[in-house]
């Protein structure tokens, strides 16, 4: 684990105590049934910053309990441990290029300084 991650609680009772609960009416489809109830829910877990929002059901105690189950799985992603990354090698076709423009290269500064000794000696 680095460093820079933290482990989030992910107990039902003190997650209650690390979030900030709102309810807001849902939208889409339903009418007045939909329109005149807050029946969805979104929370806002203050020590991760991740947002988790449960418009699915009529009931609000329903939507409440799904978004804390998403938030909990959420939270349960990010205190895995990151795997390390896996450098890949470069294949052969890419290193025998990279030789043959070092070749050419070379043999250009070559060509270059031959020219140099010629002008020297001619002076």
């Amino acid at each position: 684990m680095t460093p820079l991650q933290r482990k989030f609680d992910t107990d039902l009772e003190i997650l209650k105590k690390q979030v900030i609960l709102e309810t807001y009416r849902s939208r889409g489809p339903g009418g007045q049934r939909k329109n005149k109830v807050e029946t969805a829910v979104r929370i806002k877990h203050l020590p991760s910053g991740i947002t988790v929002v449960a418009t699915e059901h009529r009931s609000q105690s329903d939507n409440r309990r799904l978004a804390f189950e998403r938030l909990r799985d959420r939270l349960i992603k990010l205190n895995r441990p990151r795997r390390r990354r896996i450098p890949t090698s470069l294949p052969l076709r890419a290193v025998e290029e990279r030789m043959e423009e070092k070749k050419i290269r070379s043999t250009k500064k070559g060509l270059r300084q031959k020219s140099k000794k010629a002008l020297e000696e001619w002076n």
